[in-house]
């Protein structure tokens, strides 16, 4: 009796090291440590100091379970400030750790520490982090991988999650890059390269070492984490002889449906699911996968792809038992879509649905009780007197919403809420338009686009059904505008190209499935309605995830209101909250 005793302990431990971890079932804390610092990387044929998180490029997976809590100490070791944004995690009352610099907290100094400390509630799926302080982004990021409580709501086996994160590189100093278009209005110089996972690929100088090779078996079906960090740069990406299928977007999970390549825009995850079902050759058993940008812009853009293969594990002794990228010439997916392929874009988006199901329903709010209808806009300001200008005829460029171009406070517009300090921000965000007019149609270069400056926020009661429309507007150029609210998911309940019309298109609206964001990519000389609960208190930053943008003004501020409950309040700030 004792031996069969034994013999089960046995069986017991060798089963609970055979099995693979299971998700936590109950919330449990995890804590991180994030040192801020300089990194040497070589790229491209060019070595330079990157800013980087514990050394990495791109930076560490944060992987935790659904209902966790989570602690972020973010210790600053350079002469310049930081901060670091959670992006896609909603923050439940806890906007302190949010982090975009003067929206919610004001930034870490050199030498600092800031403690983030979050939890995630109702939410599973990919998300990531980025630096939210300048264009620290371009190297400053990682993926946020939240484990689900429950098992994935689609039946095939996955053998491995695989993340994989679209960055930009520039050979040059970034900050140099964000300072002369600062200084002088105008656009700021493309990147070099595209990279998957920090890897630009064989398509660019001195880089066949720096190529992305992922490994699988055939039969098997993998889950691919796909993440659009790239700063200024919407991206097509395609596996060649391959279909993907949709599965979640922006940690939401969808109604399945297979595609041959998919539209992601910066600040956007997709899960996809790949089954490794092609028959690799003899002399190639890999397979390229690829991204380049999708193409809205009249301005100059990096017109470049970047490629890494698909690796089938086979059993033969030839080349495929080394690791490294075939030999070119490279042939491009027959299934990426072109750089101007509109057509292609607007089926995908149209294809997403949420998933709607009895574990996963869709709470997408049926009346609405405030409508705001706000442009996106380009603007062409006149240069100042004794400056020099070298935006669009010797002009500067700014951005806008409703032809306010969004200006940063000194503090945080969420320490002045929370301690009711309204010097350094006003209430009076534009609920329309100033002027209505045909916003698709005007001559992009001739009609007046000068824009107001200030820090105007929209503020709602709590519990508000809101709906925002957004407008693009044909100045400049139609173009097409990710566009990113913290603190909320929201439901696109409609799009359309021209312009929105109030009496007609809320009645094509889907209030029945519609998919689920935090991003949304507004179609290029169109419209894209959204509609949200405002059950989140605090202060949070709606801009377009194309960093030129932001940094030209494309932005607002939204305050939600505390509710009545002690539960429907923003908490109180933590006591190592940085100091402006």
């Amino acid at each position: 009796m004792e031996s069969l005793f034994y013999q089960l302990v046995l069986v017991a431990i060798l089963l609970a090291f055979a099995l693979p971890e299971a998700p936590s079932s109950a919330s449990s804390v995890k804590r991180f440590h994030f040192n801020v610092e300089w990194e040497s990387v070589t790229r491209v044929c060019h070595t330079k100091p990157v800013l980087t998180v514990n050394g990495k490029y791109p930076g560490p997976t944060i992987a935790v379970h659904e209902g966790d809590n989570v602690q972020v100490i973010v210790t600053n070791k350079i002469a310049r400030n930081t901060t670091i944004h959670w992006h896609g995690v909603r923050q439940l009352r806890t906007g302190w750790a949010d982090g975009p610099a003067y929206i919610t907290q004001c930034p870490i100094g050199g030498g600092k520490s800031y403690t983030y400390n979050f939890s995630v509630v109702d939410q599973r799926g990919t998300l990531w982090w980025h630096a939210h302080f300048s264009w620290q982004r371009a190297s400053v990021y990682g993926a946020f991988i939240i484990y689900p409580r429950m098992p994935f709501p689609f039946s095939a086996p996955i053998r491995a999650q695989i993340p994989i994160i679209f960055g930009e590189w520039w050979n040059g100093d970034i900050e140099a890059v964000e300072h002369v278009m600062t200084l002088y209005g105008g656009g700021p110089n493309s990147s070099d390269a595209y990279t998957i996972n920090g890897l630009p690929g064989p398509l660019y100088p001195c880089s066949i070492k720096d190529t992305f090779i992922q490994t699988i078996e055939r039969g098997k079906t993998y889950l691919l984490r796909i993440i659009n960090a790239a700063l200024n740069d919407e991206l097509f990406f395609a596996i060649a002889n391959h279909t993907l299928t949709v599965v979640e977007i922006d940690a939401v999970y969808t109604k399945p449906f297979t595609t041959s390549s998919i539209l992601i825009t910066p600040g956007q995850t997709t899960n996809v699911l790949l089954t490794a079902d092609q028959i690799p050759d003899y002399s190639n058993d890999m397979f390229v996968m690829a991204a380049r940008p999708y193409l809205t812009s009249v301005f100059p853009f990096d017109n470049s792809t970047t490629i890494g293969f698909l690796k089938y594990k086979t059993t033969t002794t030839s080349r495929s038992q080394t690791n490294n990228p075939p030999m070119p010439p490279y042939t491009l997916p027959t299934n990426l879509p072109e750089m101007k392929d509109t057509l292609f874009a607007t089926q995908f988006l149209n294809n997403l649905r949420s998933l709607g199901s009895k574990d996963y329903p869709c709470r997408v709010p049926k009346k609405i009780d405030k409508r705001v209808i706000t442009t996106i806009s380009l603007n062409l300001q006149d240069c100042p007197v004794n400056q020099t200008c070298k935006g669009y005829s010797n002009k500067r460029f700014y951005a806008s919403m409703n032809n306010q171009s969004f200006i940063r406070p000194s503090t945080s517009i969420l320490e002045s809420h929370y301690r009711n300090l309204k010097s350094e921000f006003t209430s009076d965000f534009p609920e329309m338009p100033p002027n209505t007019f045909n916003y698709t149609g005007v001559n992009p270069v001739t009609e007046n686009m000068n824009t107001e400056f200030g820090t105007k926020v929209l503020e709602v009661p709590f519990g508000t059904r809101l709906e925002i429309v957004l407008q693009d507007t044909n100045f400049l150029n139609p173009e097409n505008h990710p566009i990113h609210v913290h603190g909320h998911n929201f439901f696109i309940v409609g799009r359309g190209f021209g312009n929105f019309d109030a009496e007609k298109d809320p009645k094509g609206y889907n209030v029945v499935d519609p998919p689920e964001r935090n991003t949304v990519a507004v179609p290029m000389g169109g419209w894209a309605a959204i509609r949200l609960y405002a059950d989140n208190p605090g202060v949070w930053f709606v801009h377009c995830h194309l960093e030129e943008h932001t940094s030209w003004g494309l932005a607002m501020g939204f305050i939600v209101k505390s509710g009545k409950e002690a539960s429907q309040s923003l908490l109180p700030p933590p006591n190592d909250l940085p100091p402006c």
